[in-house]
């Protein structure tokens, strides 16, 4: 069933929570992380999305310990790896979101070949934020407006939309958060201006595809306005 969200964008959090409810450390929450991912990935077209943007790793997670956030690099080249020929096979393209530049080189040798891979096909469009902020992404943006030497008095919402990371991208139409948390914690923050946003009670982990259809059936029972009368 299509729910008329295009475009979700799905903030993974709680993976730590889940762990430790199980007595377990945070990698094993990141890992069983990984697998509500791929068995989102695998919902969402069914669902009629088109678009699938996910907070994997925030600009502020590098204060995390170091031995966490190298396991998170681990797991991102380990799903690029598993994942890209099934992917492919499935006509995904994969699309990386924020400052790859400070990744390690593993990381970002793997993000190139799963975008390359992909880069010509038509079905799920599916963005992973790496080392993404919703701030360093504006100040990014202006850095390309200036560095192109854009006339200011021209320039318009629609110019400054094409020099973000999600330039070609419809804006989200559903923002999900997992785990109860109620702040979009500097994700998207130019694209979900006028996007619902749905806050799920479960942690990361716990999410399937009946978890992202309730969110959808919730979405579906909203009235979009736009600042204009309904």
């Amino acid at each position: 069933m299509n729910y008329g969200a295009r475009h979700v964008a799905i903030i993974m959090d709680g993976n730590g929570r889940w762990a430790a409810a199980r007595g377990e450390p945070r990698v094993v929450g990141h890992r069983a992380g990984l697998e509500a991912l791929r068995r989102i990935v695998r919902a969402a077209p069914s669902l009629g999305i088109e678009y699938l943007s996910v907070y994997a790793f925030s600009t502020e997670n590098w204060k995390r310990p170091a031995e966490e956030v190298d396991a998170l690099m681990d797991l991102l080249v380990e799903y690029l790896r598993s994942e890209v020929d099934e992917l492919d096979q499935e006509h995904v393209r994969m699309l990386f979101l924020g400052d790859s530049s400070a990744l390690p080189e593993r990381c970002q040798r793997e993000m190139e070949i799963a975008a390359a891979r992909t880069a010509d096909n038509d079905g799920l469009k599916l963005a992973i934020a790496m080392n993404y902020g919703g701030r360093d992404e504006i100040v990014r943006a202006v850095r390309r407006v200036l560095e192109a030497g854009l006339d200011p008095e021209a320039l318009d919402e629609d110019q400054f939309g094409g020099h973000l990371d999600t330039a070609g991208m419809p804006d989200p139409d559903l923002v999900i958060r997992a785990s109860g948390e109620m702040r979009l914690s500097n994700f998207l923050l130019w694209q979900t201006a006028y996007a619902e946003i749905y806050v799920a009670p479960q942690y990361w982990p716990d999410f399937d595809h009946d978890v992202l259809q309730e969110a959808l059936e919730a979405f579906l029972r909203r009235e979009r306005r736009y600042g204009g009368l309904s």
